[in-house]
């Protein structure tokens, strides 16, 4: 064309192409630091291949094109499956070839290998999260099956702990991968699931007949579910296959996909029971105990995957600030900017330090102490980081303006992806009461704490006030005060971390950001640029 109305200058390239891993110091610190370091070298290689433009396009095409429901052939026979596009399928092969489903409980595990994990997990989370449901329940489920799975089943356990995604429809025995769902939430409940009305009758053969509904029925096209109904003895937890030994399809119906928010890629359905045939998993009444022993890893990935997408949301306003010429300076070099980039990336160390610290008490859960740790903190974890990651996601946006608020960045769909974590597998007030819990009835919670912070007491004030402040409240815990004992209790295990393992000026001004009440903390130009380094792992 002959004329031309302007130029197209100072606008910042996407950020393609970078090494996940290797660009963040803090995690390959902490991977380390907690008994993981042999996963490194699979960790930089993984990193470098979910970086590339190629890889965020599939989490792009994946959330753009959602599953579609089928409920019938051409023929008007009942299908009940779930069509997906091309680039989930893609993302699910590199989720279940990196173990991200299973590596802890292989018989060859090694030391570590949670953490590892966990690492693997959070990596792939920055590229597309509605991968990471079928994922988490599929890791979640293992453990429990393992020890009861249905005899008629047991066949089931090699390609369950195998490295194939298979999305074939075919009864589980014929497949090289399985993925595993979870049926829990009623119309009437939400949590309470102790008012669930889907009921369970014994047959002679064994099995039990299922009638009733599900409101949400997460990852349809698993092969198999666990299931809550009510059975004579109580609430029990019952293993629902998608095809029945024989071949046959079980009688589920699904009704329709939900509509939501975010997660746009995962398929969650609605989904009816015909008299479908389950298996007992453990004894008659137990179901919330036996759902519960998945529902603390549930939870962790939930925490987790909410850090890995606060991590990438940091990395976009990073690349994106460091090319930005505003007023004469890039972005990055405006003193009000470098102060808040510098903050989000202090927040993010301390989160890591924790959550890595939480990934190996799941590693020694074999240790009561360990054990009893992770119960207590996994909670308070999925409460305290899933509410952080909506404003943050929300600086982040405010950092690139009104191109950060557009579709052509990945941040309007990670701000609308981060409100499931704080919803999914129990809401903020659930996961506080579940903390009280612990703190009411586990014996030798009080002595953990002593241990734990025993070793960095008297290094910062702030956190001396706040552990006598929390240990008052903790003599007579009122339910009111839930919220903020749950938030004290992670704010003080983040900065006992930081106060053991990273630089003094970093946990010192972790502290006061986070603890000193009198606020107006300013970094000094000397600690921006180390938390700015570490943030990008000196790549930019």
């Amino acid at each position: 064309m002959p004329w031309q109305t302007h130029t197209v200058f100072n606008q910042p390239l996407p950020l393609n192409n970078s090494n996940l891993f290797l660009s963040d110091t803090a995690l390959r610190e902490a991977i380390v630091r907690e008994g993981a370091g042999w996963d490194s070298d699979l960790l930089a290689s993984l990193g470098q291949q979910l970086g590339t433009a190629e890889s965020l396009e599939l989490g792009r095409l994946a959330n753009h094109n959602p599953p579609e429901l089928l409920r019938y052939d051409q023929t008007g026979a009942r299908l009940d499956d779930v069509r997906f596009h091309p680039a989930w399928h893609i993302l699910m092969q590199g989720l279940c070839a990196n173990r991200t489903h299973n590596l802890p409980w292989q018989a060859e595990a090694r030391s570590g290998s949670f953490v590892a994990r966990s690492a693997r997990f959070m990596l792939h989370a920055q590229v597309e999260a509605g991968t990471l449901c079928p994922v988490t329940m599929t890791f979640a489920a293992t453990p429990l099956l393992q020890q009861s799975l249905p005899a008629l089943f047991t066949q089931w356990l090699s390609p369950l702990l195998s490295d194939r995604y298979d999305p074939h429809v075919l009864p589980g025995s014929e497949k090289r991968g399985l993925l595993i769902g979870m049926g829990m939430t009623e119309k009437q409940g939400g949590s309470d699931v102790l008012s669930n009305t889907t009921r369970a009758e014994p047959l002679n053969d064994g099995s039990w007949r299922l009638v009733g509904h599900k409101w949400f029925f997460s990852v349809p096209q698993s092969d198999a579910h666990l299931v809550l109904a009510q059975a004579k003895g109580g609430l029990s937890c019952f293993f629902v296959p998608r095809f029945l030994p024989d071949g046959q399809r079980n009688a589920i119906r699904l009704e329709r996909l939900k509509d939501k928010l975010g997660n746009r890629s995962n398929a969650s359905s609605e989904a009816e029971f015909f008299d479908a045939a389950g298996w007992l998993i453990g004894e008659e009444g137990e179901g919330v105990r036996q759902i519960l022993k998945m529902g603390g890893l549930t939870r962790f990935d939930c925490a987790l995957a909410s850090h890995a997408m606060m991590r990438r949301a940091l990395s976009v306003a990073l690349y994106h600030a460091y090319q930005r010429q505003v007023f004469g300076k890039r972005l990055v070099d405006q003193p009000i900017m470098r102060q808040v980039l510098s903050r989000m990336a202090l927040q993010l160390e301390g989160q890591t330090a924790f959550m890595f610290r939480l990934a190996r008490a799941w590693d020694h859960r074999h240790s009561a102490e360990e054990a009893l740790w992770a119960r207590l903190f996994t909670p308070a974890a999925k409460f305290t980081l899933c509410k952080a990651g909506i404003p943050f996601v929300a600086e982040a946006m405010e950092v690139l303006g009104g191109t950060g608020y557009c579709e052509e960045s990945e941040l309007p769909r990670l701000y609308r992806e981060m409100p499931v974590n704080s919803i999914w597998e129990g809401s903020g007030n659930i996961m506080c009461l579940d903390v009280l819990r612990v703190l009411a009835k586990q014996a030798g919670v009080q002595a953990i704490l002593e241990q734990e912070y025993a070793a960095v007491k008297g290094q910062d004030r702030h956190f001396d006030r706040a552990w006598r402040q929390l240990q008052q409240r903790l003599r007579r815990p009122q339910e009111a005060q839930g919220r903020d004992i749950t938030q004290q209790l992670c704010l003080l295990a983040t900065g006992a971390q930081l106060l053991q393992h990273a630089s003094p000026p970093i946990a010192q001004a972790w502290y006061q950001m986070m603890l000193d009440t009198r606020g107006g903390v300013l970094l000094s130009e000397a600690l921006q640029n180390d938390l700015l380094l570490r943030a990008t792992g000196g790549t930019i």
